[in-house]
């Protein structure tokens, strides 16, 4: 299949993905997405898609969701401007608080809107993967506000490092099965959850918590997820006096960035960042960095970037963060790579979490070790365009890391 894009190609999906074209009637973002899925997995794909174009759209669906945004989730977030990283880097710094979103994080935006697309399509129940957890819980909260069972399934690693989500899906009512096989992280997860989806294609609905998997769920998560960018980009022009000239958010699967991002890609003055986890360093299983340092393949039911082997075997990953921690991207970021119209750069582990600190101390922000990552893309891009305006993801809250952070980031000596 071919990856290489010419001049014209580029200009040309661009123009494509700008008009809202894309992906096409294949669920394809030129040549990356599609849908590669088992066949006994077809008619659930092609019911979910027929579910998209009658309800997604329409308007008792929306506001149904948009009334359940302000008044459950808490929406529209805020907009803060970081003061004090403002003053320490140089630029005017603006952050978008998906970590005010009830839940934590922007996870909830896709988790509330597909199960409630979950119950008008009649669904039993509703299985989960997650791997931070936020996406677990998101989904656990919002199968509990719509009144349907789920069960959640979450890597054996995961389990252990991100125990107060583990605690809170159990409290929302979830049932959460650790994953023993495989690499025991959010991968192992999406595998056991497809299984599971196989063998109860008709009365289960898959949650898929990401901008990733067999098509339509890139093109879903991303239409649930826009609600960020739609608005900060309001909220920027509104309090900050001018669109930002960067925009930065971490990317593992990519909801989180695609949601920021979408809505502001036709606007050419305004470059657009997604920050990797670098992990230890750039050998292949050591980092997350799959646009960084990836190449094309087919995993969890869409072609996109990979980190797979000369062999092709999908390889284990590193990264400090659970959410990041994730082998494959989305592929609408592939296809955004490829065109030019977002950089993606990474950031090590020990950069994130230095970023995290440094957040706390100047802010009074405890970000998810996640956000961390799109701090320190935006703190390198700032040291080199003073005075410029820039506008951050801040995709959750650190709650969940606090287990993490007490082992890579003690307290100082002498603290009681």
């Amino acid at each position: 299949m071919q990856t290489e894009l010419t001049e014209e190609q580029c200009r040309d999906l661009l123009q494509r993905e700008l008009a809202g074209e894309l992906p096409d009637a294949h669920g394809r973002f030129g040549p990356y997405g599609g849908r590669y899925a088992p066949e006994t997995l077809v008619p659930a794909l092609e019911r979910l898609e027929a579910g998209i174009r009658e309800h997604l759209n329409s308007a008792d669906y929306q506001a149904e969701l948009g009334a359940e945004l302000r008044e459950w989730v808490g929406r529209p977030t805020a907009l803060t401007h970081a003061r004090g990283l403002s003053a320490r880097w140089g630029a005017d710094v603006w952050f978008k608080r998906e970590d005010l979103a009830h839940t934590g994080a922007h996870k909830i935006n896709n988790a509330l809107g597909q199960a409630l697309l979950a119950r008008r399509l009649g669904a039993k129940r509703v299985i989960a993967e997650t791997g931070a957890g936020q996406h677990g819980v998101a989904t656990a909260a919002a199968c509990a506000r719509v009144g349907i069972p789920c069960i959640v399934y979450m890597g054996e690693v995961d389990v252990a490092r991100q125990a107060p989500n583990v605690d809170r899906m159990y409290q929302l009512g979830a049932e959460v099965v650790p994953v023993t096989g495989g690499d025991r992280t959010l991968r192992a997860a999406i595998d056991e959850a497809f299984r599971d989806w196989v063998a109860d294609p008709e009365g289960s609905y898959y949650l898929l918590g990401s901008a990733v998997g067999p098509h339509p769920y890139p093109y879903l998560v991303r239409e649930l997820q826009s609600v960020i960018g739609r608005e900060a980009r309001a909220q920027m022009l509104e309090l900050a006096g001018g669109l930002p000239d960067a925009a930065f958010a971490c990317v593992g699967g990519g909801s989180n960035a695609i949601g920021l991002f979408y809505p502001l890609l036709g606007d050419a003055g305004t470059a657009l960042f997604g920050v990797e986890a670098g992990g230890r360093g750039p050998g292949l299983g050591d980092n997350s960095a799959t646009l960084a340092t990836g190449t094309p393949g087919v995993l969890h039911g869409s072609y996109s970037v990979l980190l797979h082997d000369r062999d092709g075997q999908i390889q284990e990953t590193h990264s400090v963060s659970a959410g990041l921690d994730y082998p494959g991207v989305g592929p609408e970021h592939s296809l955004l790579k490829a065109i030019g119209r977002v950089e993606y750069i990474s950031a090590t582990d020990e950069e994130a979490l230095e970023a995290l600190r440094e957040c706390c101390s100047s802010e009074g922000i405890l970000s998810a070790i996640e956000s961390a990552h799109a701090f320190v893309g935006a703190r390198r891009w700032a040291r080199d365009n003073p005075g410029k305006r820039i506008l951050i993801g801040l995709s959750g809250r650190g709650d969940k890391d606090m287990p993490t952070l007490s082992k890579v980031l003690p307290r100082p000596a002498g603290a009681q």
